[in-house]
């Protein structure tokens, strides 16, 4: 018989309240070859799909248009449509060696490619092999997906930051932070879709790996602008584009709420005023997921999302396939015992964005957009309505082989240095 523990009860230690469940333990599982089979082809076939049509790789052709530009002595912002950081230029070199008809085959299949890579990443934040019933889930599920369609289809650089945000989780999730910063770093110098994130290295009190994140873009779009002719086109330009929430032909596809929002009736004014009042509550629900701690992953995921999904309802724009960043990562954490991905309220928002179902009055491309406003909008609601839920039930002790346990929400031991 093992002797009893006589530590001091200030240093008792936490007992979990997360765990396994059947739910979680199966999906882990190991799913047989023939499903993994089927669901691969149904991706596949997805991605054919796209592949067949027209106007393929029409948004990765821009960055390819621009790195040719900067090669024959041009500035690649004289190009209105150009909207990338300088480093973007000369990441897009090495598609220059490749014929118009070589681009537009290859790169929609390198983006299919990588979705893959960071859906297997996310998996692994969790402890989920690539071979598990959730992963074939998650892939047969992503093959009737729009968003993955949409990707695809155009070429867009967004699957780099929906690669870099898992792998930055990963990362940080190991604790290995610092390697986290750079990810976000590299990923913020190609596009900066990720810069919401920063705010998780705020929230973790990791300014090292803050200073990182925000270290690589700088010196990287220095150099890169120094490189280059007339860089300043950027901000004269390019910028200014961008804060317009771009022209009458971008327009129509944006769902964030400053655009969505006016074309249901209500003043532009007071919809900007009503969007970045969601954002900001949206962004205390994100501190709030934080401070209540419990599973490392399922915390760094959902604080993570509720900041990325933050700049979606308000930056303009926030197109269909920025969804692929934040929706494998959830979707992995299914299997922990009370993510919010396992309310029914989670996967409704997502059904509109099922191809191959019909939805009056929204199959025109000019409407999708709504889909997609309540698609970021239910999807933040879900995540926002579960931190509420979990509100911490006052704290009760109770005394086990000598340790103190405390049974409450938050499990973690907390560090005095304000690090956890």
């Amino acid at each position: 018989m093992t002797a009893p523990d006589t530590r001091s009860p200030d240093r008792a230690r936490v007992a979990p309240v997360y765990g396994p469940d059947a739910a979680g333990r199966w999906l882990r599982g190991g799913a047989p070859w023939p499903v993994l089979a089927a669901t691969s082809l149904v991706y596949a076939l997805s991605v054919w799909q796209e592949a067949s049509a027209g106007r393929l790789g029409v948004d990765n052709a821009v960055v390819v248009r621009a790195a040719r530009t900067l090669l024959d002595g041009g500035s690649p912002y004289a190009d209105k449509r150009f909207l990338y950081p300088p480093g973007a230029v000369f990441a897009a070199v090495p598609e220059t060696l490749l014929t118009d008809r070589g681009v537009s085959l290859v790169a929609p299949a390198a983006t299919a490619l990588l979705v893959l890579v960071a859906v297997v990443t996310a998996l692994r934040i969790f402890g989920v092999r690539a071979d598990s019933r959730l992963a074939a889930l998650t892939v047969a599920g992503l093959g009737v997906f729009l968003p993955l369609r949409s990707v695809v289809h155009l070429a867009n650089w967004t699957v780099f930051s929906a690669l870099a945000f898992p792998a930055a989780l990963l990362l940080a999730r190991r604790g290995r932070w610092g390697g986290a910063g750079v990810v976000v770093g590299v990923a913020i110098a190609l596009k900066p879709m990720l810069v919401p994130l920063l705010l998780l290295f705020v929230l973790a009190r990791r300014w090292r790996a803050l200073a990182r994140a925000v270290g690589v873009p700088l010196v990287v779009s220095l150099a890169a602008a120094w490189a280059m002719p007339r860089p300043g086109l950027f901000f004269t330009r390019t910028l200014p584009f961008l804060l317009h929430g771009q022209d009458a032909y971008a327009r129509p596809y944006d769902a964030a709420w400053p655009s969505v929002l006016p074309r249901l009736g209500i003043p532009p004014s007071l919809a900007s005023l009503l969007a970045v009042a969601a954002a900001v509550a949206v962004l205390g629900f994100a501190r709030l997921r934080w401070r209540r701690g419990g599973d490392e992953g399922l915390r760094l995921v959902e604080c993570a999302a509720l900041l990325m999904l933050a700049a979606f309802l308000v930056s303009r724009p926030s197109f269909l396939h920025y969804a692929l960043v934040v929706v494998p990562a959830l979707v992995a954490s299914v299997v922990v015992r009370g993510a919010a991905a396992r309310s029914v309220w989670f996967w409704l928002p997502l059904l509109p964005q099922v191809a191959g179902v019909n939805w009056p009055e929204l199959q025109s491309a000019e409407r999708h957009a709504f889909k997609d406003f309540v698609m970021f909008t239910g999807a933040t609601a879900a995540l926002c309505a579960a931190v509420w839920r979990a509100r911490p039930q006052p704290a009760r002790e109770v005394t086990v082989s000598g340790d103190a346990y405390s049974l409450c929400s938050d499990p973690d031991p907390r560090n005095h240095s304000g690090t956890r």
